[in-house]
């Protein structure tokens, strides 16, 4: 019997980063059934983006217990929870790299084969997925729920692993766990235009700099306006990928005019006092529109894979800055936004039910779960944990 059959309902999150730990702990409290009670354990991975405390502070999500640990370590505390003095955990979710997911599956299938019960293991991502879909989601595979975050993310799930042979039935459609807040209501004052920055995208000097120029021309263009840069990250500090020209020190060189800040903090309060939100690609554009801000995704650099904004293709948000500086306001279509996983209508209360009821089915099965069986194998598989493989 499950263990929470009889008390609260016990889960585990395994995060590589700060935007992970949000999404994965997030997740979590969402895709648990009804209204049970939940005892959340935090473990990160150790690593080159491991959160700081303050990173940590500003994703604003609690634990029970948070502790950082490598691979092997938690491998470990899983064999050993649900054996002697260990509680079992119910729900496992993996808020992982792709490659990161699979050394998981496959060390976790190594220290529960001989046992009778297992959590269910849940992963997913955590923003627009834009690049590398069959690897990461072969990489996915086997894990019992393989969480997309909109309509269009389930279809193209489905369909990769349909077109591999591989069994879709654990794909299952949710949305972004931390879209919120109170819709935009009309303008502040003053007028706040903020750009949402990306560590990596662009990622050269030349088209960085030429964002950041833009940004401050448009200051200077409209003095009555805050203009503010979001950021990611303070020197020093890492995120899922490698910020390697920080704006923080592009702005070094300028002469921005006094209507001009960088900003840190939650996207989310961030957006509580946001009346345009510009951006090349980042998952802070879905947050926007899902509170009916308006959003640009800008063509400037123009639209391509690399840049990840060509997800925007038809959403009705691409726009340049010589537009935005004229007083140009997009208008979003409806549909493709609907199939986004965005309702502020409402629909997204009801968003991740689906989740809910799968994990409540899989932890009801009186035979238990059946082992792991990830579908993506490499080679080198064997090598990822040495010692713990082995």
């Amino acid at each position: 019997m499950p263990a929470s059959a009889t008390k609260a309902l016990r889960v585990a999150v395994l995060a590589d980063s700060d935007t992970r730990w949000k999404w994965g702990a997030l997740t979590a409290t969402r895709v648990c059934p009804g209204d049970t009670e939940i005892r959340l354990d935090g473990y990160l991975l150790r690593g080159r983006a491991t959160p700081t405390a303050r990173q940590l502070r500003e994703v604003g999500v609690d634990a029970d217990s948070l502790r950082e640990v490598t691979a092997v370590e938690f491998l470990r505390a899983m064999e050993g929870a649900g054996e002697g003095d260990g509680e079992p955990y119910d729900v496992l979710v993996l808020a992982l790299v792709g490659g990161g997911v699979q050394a998981m599956l496959h060390g976790l299938g190594r220290v529960w084969r001989d046992r009778a019960e297992r959590p269910v293991v849940v992963t997913g991502y955590v923003g627009v997925v834009y690049e590398k879909l069959a690897d990461g989601l072969l990489l996915r595979h086997g894990a019992d729920l393989v969480l997309a975050n909109s309509r269009q993310d389930a279809e193209r799930f489905r369909a990769v692993y349909e077109g591999v042979g591989a069994d879709p039935a654990a794909v299952t459609e949710v949305a972004l766990p931390f879209l919120g807040g109170a819709a935009h209501a009309g303008e502040h004052d003053p007028y706040t235009v903020v750009f949402a920055a990306q560590p990596s995208v662009p990622d050269s000097r030349k088209d960085r700099t030429y964002l950041l120029e833009r940004l401050i021309r448009h200051a200077r263009l409209h003095p009555e306006r805050e203009v503010l840069l979001k950021l990611r990250s303070r020197p020093g500090e890492h995120t899922t990928h490698i910020e390697e020209l920080p704006y923080q020190k592009l702005v070094q060189r300028a002469d921005p005019p006094p209507n001009f800040r960088l900003v840190y903090g939650h996207m989310g309060e961030i957006l509580d006092r946001t009346d345009l939100l510009v951006t090349v690609s980042s998952t802070a554009a879905l947050e926007s529109l899902h509170r009916r801000i308006p959003t640009v995704v800008l063509t400037d650099l123009g639209v391509r894979e690399a840049l990840g904004n060509h997800h925007f293709v038809g959403s009705g948000c691409l726009a340049s800055w010589d537009q935005l500086d004229a007083g140009h306001r997009p208008a979003p279509d409806a549909e493709w936004v609907a199939r986004q996983g965005v309702a502020a209508d409402g629909g997204y209360e009801t968003a991740f039910d689906e989740a809910r009821k799968r994990i409540a089915a899989l932890l009801s099965r009186p035979a238990g779960l059946p082992p792991l069986a990830p579908y993506y194998t490499p080679v080198t598989a064997p090598g990822y944990l040495p010692g713990i493989l082995a």
